[in-house]
């Protein structure tokens, strides 16, 4: 059996850059003392600033507002990403491994190594010595097959694809896991880098309710859900204890707010999603992680039976609608990242396929076929009151063509949820994809399989599903490559969705916070962060 970082360290080369202080200065004199300022397009997925060298102090506490407050510590209750609860979930349950920014590489965490075999249809994992949960019982295999199992019977973000991918999970002793595969699988280890290597006792369901009790760097002081949650340090962590004493992760909806109160001091790291704001962070010269994603604005059409999505020809007139760039204008003041585009240029995975995109003349064409047909040109639009401005592009550029685009706002993020997620009654919304570079199957599944239970589209082409099984079981970054686009020559002939722009989020904080461990999607990992100046 290969070791985890040769077997993924070809495959993954290149895969993200990471801009070190060397290579993008956050401000810097010239002759005439002026600042030169940061290149928001030209950043890449890594550390920007100086990371301390010096011997770590011990004590304080860390204040993170996250893109959102979380509502439940349960992490097969969540999506699991760092913008929706991974970091918290990863401070109390640890992962089992994590993604190496600097390497290119899934390395272990919680998790002592993984291996598979030639194939990539069995995956071996040997656990720590020594690891506990914070109720004291061992971190052992049994235990970690359970959490798996639960989280899957739970229906958590990623328990489809791993339910379709592995065919048994088996303690084969104490210390080792062996999962074996339903078909090759070479992104394999990214699944233990979220949801399901978030591992939870067996003890946490004691009493017949759920209890936080995991192996991670943290416990649970107090959590009060949408306002504030607070972890105190484990003395007995299998790391040894953290040097902070507390992380307090409070709710901060808006994103000027989170960045005065960072500066202020009021917190010490902040998740910026929207490109003004992180253009703002990176202005004032704050350190931080950078991580991009792929297809990180997307226009989701709905296209089940009875919504004019469902007609082809008025998919094909939405996207021929929407110019990305002057959503750019309207939207992100000419700051983000427009393209028509699966993967851009800045991706591993860019293509030499051309996308469909912004045609006017063929919007109207299509749309008339369509309303030849009967097609009144009504469309909703659902949008957020607080927000606006992404409904009133979309309004704008369709209404252009021939549509009659009505918005219907909703109050807050679970409305727009319980719209699009459990009733499915919108018509058209702006939202993103998120595809990382180091795992392109897994959220490619998710938003654009038939049997996906994350497609909220409705899109259902017996084509793409068989791409991205071919997907998933590539062996090479050609293969991979090659499939990829396929998949963009397929999207540009069923149109599932207007492709608007790729996503970079930027995680700042004061430069008297050193230790911040990154994983993949955004994760930041406390156990050896600490602050200066106690």
């Amino acid at each position: 059996m290969n070791p985890i970082g040769r077997r993924l360290r070809r495959r993954y080369l290149g895969v993200l850059g990471v801009c070190l202080v060397s290579i993008l200065v956050i401000t810097s004199c010239g002759s005439d003392g002026a600042n030169e300022k940061v290149v928001y397009q030209d950043l890449s997925t890594g550390v920007v600033g100086d990371m301390s060298d010096d011997a770590p102090s011990r004590g304080g506490q860390i204040s993170y507002a996250t893109y959102n407050g979380v509502s439940s510590l349960d992490p097969a209750a969540r999506q699991d990403g760092g913008a929706t609860g991974g970091t918290e979930m990863a401070a109390i349950y640890d992962l089992l491994i994590r993604y190496d920014l600097e390497s290119r590489e899934y390395v272990p965490q919680l998790g002592e190594s993984l291996s598979g075999n030639d194939d990539s249809t069995e995956w071996t994992l040997t656990l720590r010595d020594g690891a506990k949960f914070n109720d004291g019982t061992p971190v052992d295999a049994d235990a970690v097959v359970w959490s798996i199992n639960r989280y899957v019977e739970k229906a958590g973000t990623h328990a489809q694809i791993w339910s379709t991918s592995v065919a048994d999970s088996v303690a084969r002793d104490s210390s080792t896991v062996v999962f074996s595969l339903k078909q090759p699988w070479n992104e394999f280890p990214s699944m233990l880098a979220t949801g399901p290597g978030m591992i939870v006792a067996p003890s946490a369901e004691d009493g017949g309710q759920f209890t936080p009790v995991g192996a991670g760097p943290f416990t649970v002081d107090k959590f009060s859900p949408q306002e504030e949650l607070i972890l105190s340090a484990r003395p007995d962590y299998w790391d040894g204890a953290p040097n902070v004493d507390t992380v307090r992760f409070p709710a901060i909806v808006s994103e000027p707010g989170k960045l005065e109160t960072l500066q202020a001091g009021g917190i010490d790291l902040a998740y910026l999603r929207y490109p003004d704001n992180v253009h703002a962070a990176l202005d004032a010269g704050l350190p931080g992680l950078v991580y991009s994603a792929s297809m990180g604005g997307v226009g989701l059409i709905n296209q089940r039976e009875g919504r004019a999505g469902a007609d082809l020809r008025v998919r094909k007139a939405i996207v021929a609608g929407i110019d990305p760039e002057a959503f750019d204008t309207r939207f992100s003041n000419g700051l983000g990242l427009p393209s028509s585009s699966l993967f851009q240029d800045w991706s591993e995975w860019d293509s030499d396929v051309e996308p469909s995109g912004y045609d006017p003349e063929a919007a109207r064409r299509y749309l008339d076929e369509a309303k030849a047909d009967g097609y009144d040109g009504k469309l909703t639009y659902v949008g957020m009151a607080d927000v606006q401005k992404d409904a009133l592009a979309f309004q704008a550029m369709l209404n252009s063509v021939g549509f009659d685009v009505e918005i219907d706002y909703v109050p807050n993020i679970n409305a727009l949820l319980n719209a699009v997620y459990v009733k499915n009654d919108y018509d058209l919304l702006y939202s993103g994809f998120n595809v990382l570079d180091e795992s392109p199957f897994t959220r490619l599944y998710g938003n654009l399989h038939s049997k996906s239970k994350s497609n909220v589209l409705g899109y259902a082409d017996p084509q793409m599903d068989g791409l991205l099984a071919d997907l998933q079981t590539a062996g090479d970054k050609q293969q991979r490559q090659s499939v990829l686009d396929e998949i963009q020559m397929l999207v540009n002939e069923t149109a599932p969705m207007v492709t608007i722009d790729a996503g970079r989020y930027y995680i700042p904080w004061n430069d008297n916070i050193h230790g911040i461990i990154p994983s993949s999607d955004g994760i930041l990992l406390f156990n050896q962060a600490w602050r200066s100046g106690n």
